[in-house]
């Protein structure tokens, strides 16, 4: 069909079946930021009226720096002197980005079992990270000359993987804004002049054009004299299967007023499956840009990353997960070696997270304490147990699978030894290293042929549904 700029047009569009299978994608933010690379080691908590002035993301770094009696603002005196200036680290960022290999990142991202990857394209600080046709009106230069977007989507997409673009739409500190101490400043801070909506308007059209994006991630709102309806009307009718966001602008979508096709929780979760497409989007650490100051006390471990997964992958969710590379493009280990860990399991796992859907509940609670989260496949239930640890045996409540029905812990062939007791379904844990239990341990349950069910069976119908 071809789409019009209306809310009624928009809202046919449906979200395409790759981003329901894709699950987990890889958020990048990379940047001029990237070499102070620094931040408080605290969490961001937006109810908290200091939040600006303690800020840990470390891509707010243009802004955190301007507020007097910062942290941050005796970090750069200290560390570069009080006169300064940010767009200095352009320069040294385009040295950096010469040399910078996009193989290597794709190659990780693929060893992680991410679907898709996304990068920031532009960020608060209105650096360009590609050659703009369009170029910043307010600071010259203020881009890569190397197609740095360009060279990933080419990588990525060489591996299978789709391809999306970040971009600061609401917030552009060269436009001025400048310092954002308070959430009334940061509303007052989105550009709201013509020249500016056109400015950003004309961006995402060069991006859609030159890149083919398969996801719109657009940041922090849009000029209230724009007009983002148009955009994604010409971005279905020449791209059906991409999808955008909901952050053109937030509380619109909440609403119901505005399209977007998925809800971004940031730091965040949900406690219950929803109806509508969503993504989860987090650092590694608290930090989305590379935060220097971060130890790895900071860091999420690779078992609570994976947990993290299967618990919204079963409520309808995908996890975005960031890196936030160094200046010269290098992944610390600690963000590489979580995400070969997650990558790891998924090798052997995968089949209980990448094409799934939602069952009719999501979690539940075993006897023995472990938390449990539930997925449907095509023709198959699975239940993925936390932290069994030694346990010889693992009981799966509200699951009553009638006689015929197939057990099976992925990465086995042997099916597994099952009992049906009133607390549920009862399975053996294979022998093995406690350590390789810590993570998650899905068990497979195969519909059999024919047969009823309820909602607590884990059996078969023979429509095929659960």
């Amino acid at each position: 069909m071809m789409y019009e700029a209306t809310l009624e047009s928009l809202q046919q569009h449906l979200v395409p079946a790759w981003f329901h299978d894709a699950k987990f994608g890889i958020f990048v933010h990379w940047g001029p930021f990237s070499v102070p690379a620094w931040a408080p080691r605290t969490k961001v908590d937006f109810t908290n009226p200091t939040w600006p002035a303690n800020n840990a993301y470390a891509e707010w770094y243009l802004n955190t720096m301007s507020i007097p009696g910062s942290a941050t603002e005796r970090h750069h005196k200290e560390t570069y002197g009080a006169g300064y200036p940010y767009e200095r680290f352009g320069a040294t960022f385009r040295e950096g980005a010469a040399g910078w290999d996009p193989e290597g990142w794709a190659a990780l991202f693929q060893a992680a079992g991410a679907r898709y990857a996304i990068p920031t394209t532009k960020h608060l600080d209105g650096f360009l990270m590609w050659p703009s046709g369009l170029p910043n009106p307010h600071r010259a230069g203020w881009q890569l000359e190397r197609d740095v977007i360009g060279d990933l989507g080419a990588a990525v997409r060489g591996r299978g993987m789709r391809f999306g673009l970040y971009y600061s739409g609401g917030m552009d500190c060269t436009f001025g804004g400048l310092p954002i101490d308070s959430l009334a400043a940061a509303l007052r801070a989105i550009p709201q002049t013509e020249d500016y909506a056109r400015y950003a308007d004309a961006h995402w059209r060069e991006l859609i054009e030159r890149y083919r994006p398969d996801v719109l991630w657009n940041d922090i709102g849009w000029p209230q004299v724009g007009n983002f309806n148009e955009i994604f009307a010409d971005y279905y009718n020449a791209q059906p299967d991409g999808v955008v966001n909901n952050r053109f602008d937030m509380l619109g979508a909440h609403a119901g007023r505005v399209h977007h096709d998925f809800f971004t929780p940031e730091y965040d979760t949900s406690k219950e499956i929803k109806l509508k497409k969503w993504e989860a989007c987090r650092g590694i650490g608290n930090s989305f840009g590379f935060n220097r100051n971060e130890t790895e006390e900071d860091y999420v471990s690779g078992r609570e990353l994976i947990q993290s997964l299967a618990d919204i992958v079963s409520k309808n969710g995908n996890l975005l997960l960031n890196v936030g590379p160094t200046a010269s493009g290098e992944i610390p280990w600690p963000q590489a070696a979580r995400l070969l860990e997650i990558g790891q399991w998924l090798r052997v796992n995968g089949e209980a997270i990448y094409g799934t859907r939602p069952w009719h509940t999501a979690e539940a609670v075993t006897p023995e304490g472990n938390q449990v989260r539930f997925t449907a496949g095509a023709d198959a239930l699975y239940a993925i147990v936390f932290d069994p640890g030694e346990a010889a045996s693992i009981t799966i409540p509200g699951i009553e699978a009638a006689s015929g029905t197939a057990v099976r812990h992925l990465g086995r062939l042997d099916e597994a030894r099952v009992e049906r007791t009133t607390g549920g379904l009862r399975v053996a844990l294979p022998p093995g290293p406690a350590t390789s239990r810590q993570r998650a341990f899905p068990w497979r349950m195969r519909r059999c042929s024919a047969g009823t069910t309820t909602s607590t069976e884990a059996t078969c119908t023979a429509s095929g549904s659960w």
